[in-house]
């Protein structure tokens, strides 16, 4: 397969060049990613600045391009005038940490699959569940193996899966789920301090919330040992709900 891959850590980060050498094995791969991190900027594109693709070498290897943009700028680009051949699937990750639950409304790397998705193409999201010690060949492999078991022409139009991985050696994962987004969200709160010329700053912090524990969520999955798979749709519309407002303005 011509597979575009992309994150939101950046085109150096450890994360994607391991996927990218593991999937190199059997299949061709692009690399189009952020110049620098460019985690929670969502579905952010660029479009009041130019793009630039810059190719990147480390010794004599190519790592592939780098655009100072979005996760879904670096799509668009990779897609629409990066890539010379036909892209048969598009792979955002291996992202540094989970995205889970309401994550993936800020998440660039979310929003990189859910572009391929929206541009047509099947899309995955691929996420380590870990900040401090991300074994990162783990997800990899998952991927690779996925890839042989599951015929990505299957995903319906404008739907990606949103992939989280346990920090676990391959040996102890348990297996795969297929789940649903759960309600994990975080409380916010802001820290307030002065600079040093008197002027105040905010500092933003969070508490993860998990209240939905069901079998069948992200968080639950991955929480018990499971690689967590879930299909995510790019159109939000709350149909029940529209139901009821019919309903309700018809008196």
């Amino acid at each position: 397969m011509n597979i575009l891959l992309t994150n939101d850590d950046g085109i150096m980060a450890p994360g994607i060049n391991i996927l990218a050498e593991e999937l190199s094995k059997e299949h061709e791969v692009l690399v189009v990613a952020p110049d620098v991190e460019r985690s929670a900027t969502g579905h952010a594109i660029t479009i009041r600045t130019p793009l630039w693709a810059k190719e990147v070498r480390v010794g004599n290897k190519e790592i592939g391009y780098a655009i100072n943009g979005t996760p879904a700028d670096c799509v668009k680009l990779g897609l629409l005038a990066i890539s010379n051949v036909e892209i048969d699937l598009v792979i955002s990750g291996i992202n540094r940490g989970p995205n889970l639950g309401t994550d993936i409304l800020y998440s660039g790397t979310v929003s990189g699959a859910l572009e391929g998705a929206i541009m047509e193409k099947p899309s995955m999201a691929i996420s380590l569940a870990e900040w401090n010690n991300p074994k990162y060949e783990t997800a990899a492999l998952f991927v690779v193996e996925f890839l042989k078991r599951f015929d990505i022409k299957n995903i319906p139009e404008f739907t990606a899966l949103n992939v989280n991985v346990p920090s676990l050696d391959p040996v102890d994962v348990k297996g795969w789920k297929v789940t649903r987004q759960s309600r994990r969200r975080f409380r916010d709160y802001f820290e307030k301090r002065k600079d040093p010329y008197g002027n105040n700053y905010y500092w933003m912090f969070g508490e993860v919330v998990e209240d939905d524990p069901g079998e069948d969520s992200d968080y639950a999955a991955v929480r018990a040992g499971y690689i967590s798979i879930t299909p995510i749709y790019a159109f939000m519309t709350n149909f029940d709900f529209m139901e009821k407002i019919k309903k309700d303005l018809r008196g």
